[in-house]
């Protein structure tokens, strides 16, 4: 892998950026999937309401050029050394902007954002969703297909894209009115950054982020006209046809039953579901995993929004000064001396699909100290995993052939310890956590005639998983039993 200039053979590298939910990071690969060169940034969270979360997108931007200068100044190299950019971002953090001039019409509002909780709690309380849900009884009772089943039960969430953006063109004059005008954009992080690198020339998307809105027929691998009328969201501003799918390959979970999750922010459980989209009736999200040619890989998601917001709250009231101190303090004392924390600052997902829960402590008692406090905070995310794990279970009826976690929290030993405990199984966890990256340059790597890294143009199968065994063995895995 490499360009001739001026005589000399220039290595080639794979550029990867993760927009998370705190911080925006860069990371430049070499052909062997080793880390080249770094940088971090952080992003600071908006809050102009109670329950309204946005980040502003001029700084994101910023955020972003940033961490690619500085990535690729870490390496080292030259910017025309960088063949490929891979980008994984969150699904459920959107805007609006101007089809002609680029100008965002309002802040990007957060996955973890309620400001449409009560547009929420109407609609699953409608009588158009009432008569939709009896007619698919109905239709369920007649042909026994789950899908049938899981529509007569479904109910719309505030994480889902659809509902905040029916807020913002309820409540935003410019973004009702380009839509009139058919001059509004709307898209996801990682559209809206495609749209500003290629100076307004593109404003698609992957595959994998239109699932967030519900608004997309994964069955057909469209928008759907159906759900966009229900709404009243004018189709026009949708994107032409990835976070969690981009940890899951880099974790390499190619196979049916696979499980990755990625404890961040919120802690995010996907199982691979093969060929075939997963239909929910306890709130799991099916999700296209990825498509290489015309194979797509379904995964189905489930979610709790608050795991690395509890340990940080925690950290801000001074419960501790390090993070690197909880596993310690958890391990100090024997048990929480009958403490409970219920980790819901954006409410319970999936199996309880509640927005409005409220977090909180419970048993509390003079004789609980810091270190009882830290503990409960620490299994209670252990606890929101089983659930988890248990929904998925229960739901998909696959065997789970290998669990894998990611992301900043899984780091923290006590929880994973009680994790796998709860689970009764093997939990991996890589040596290092940023999978998000990987996978995003695992698949937006170029193909090259020299070398099967990155070349995910290849259509033997079995070629490509070769390639990420090789990747995998070089990888050091911390395994609980």
């Amino acid at each position: 892998m490499g360009s001739q200039r001026n005589g000399f053979k220039k290595e080639s590298f794979i550029l990867s950026v993760d927009v998370g939910t705190t911080s925006i990071r860069c990371h430049v690969y070499d052909k062997e999937a080793k880390i080249r060169g770094s940088c971090i940034t952080k992003v600071v969270p908006l809050y102009p309401e109670v329950g309204h979360v946005e980040m502003d997108p001029d700084a994101l931007w910023r955020g972003f050029i940033t961490v690619v200068k500085g990535a690729v100044q870490d390496a080292g190299i030259q910017m025309r050394q960088i063949e490929a950019l891979g980008i994984s971002t969150q699904r459920g953090t959107f805007t609006t902007w101007d089809r002609t001039t680029g100008v965002p019409f309002h802040n990007f509002i957060s996955w973890q954002d309620q400001r449409a909780a009560d547009l929420v709690k109407s609609w699953n309380r409608s009588c158009t969703m009432k008569a939709l849900q009896g007619v698919m009884k109905v239709v369920y009772f007649l042909t026994r297909q789950k899908r049938s089943l899981a529509a007569s039960l479904i109910v719309f969430s505030t994480q889902h894209v659809t509902f905040r953006l029916v807020w913002a063109l309820t409540h935003y004059e410019q973004v009702r009115q380009a839509a009139d005008e058919n001059n509004c954009c709307f898209g996801t992080i990682d559209t809206w950054l495609l749209f500003k690198l290629t100076k307004g020339g593109s404003g698609s998307c992957e595959w994998p982020l239109p699932m967030s809105t519900i608004c997309f027929e994964s069955s057909i691998m469209c928008w759907s006209g159906l759900l966009c009328s229900l709404v009243s969201l004018p189709h026009s501003i949708f994107p032409k046809m990835a976070d969690q799918q981009a940890a899951m390959f880099g974790e390499c979970c190619f196979d049916v039953g696979d499980v990755k999750i990625t404890m961040g922010t919120g802690t995010f459980m996907d199982i691979n579901t093969g060929n075939k989209p997963h239909t929910s009736v306890a709130g799991l999200y099916p999700l296209v995993g990825w498509k290489i040619g015309s194979e797509v890989v379904y995964l189905a998601e489930g979610n709790a929004a608050d795991t690395g917001t509890a340990i940080k709250w925690a950290q801000e009231l001074e419960l501790f000064s390090d993070v690197q101190e909880t596993t310690a303090m958890a391990y100090s004392v024997s048990d929480s001396d009958g403490v409970c924390f219920v980790p819901s600052f954006s409410g319970l997902q999936a199996p309880l699909n509640d927005p409005k829960a409220c977090a909180s402590f419970m048993g509390l008692k003079p004789s609980t100290t810091k270190s009882h406090l830290v503990r409960a905070i620490l299994e209670s995310v252990a606890f929101r995993n089983k659930q988890l794990y248990d929904t998925m279970l229960r739901e998909t009826h696959i065997p789970i052939t290998k669990i894998r976690v990611d992301g900043g929290v899984s780091s923290n030993d006590f929880i994973m310890q009680l994790t796998a405990d709860l689970f009764g199984r093997k939990v991996a966890r890589p040596q290092h956590h940023e999978m998000s990256c990987l996978g995003a340059a695992f698949l937006f790597g170029p193909p090259h005639p020299a070398s099967l890294y990155f070349s995910l143009a290849v259509s033997n199968r079995d070629a490509l998983l070769t390639f990420f065994v090789k990747v995998t063995q070089k990888t050091q895995l911390a395994i609980w039993i």
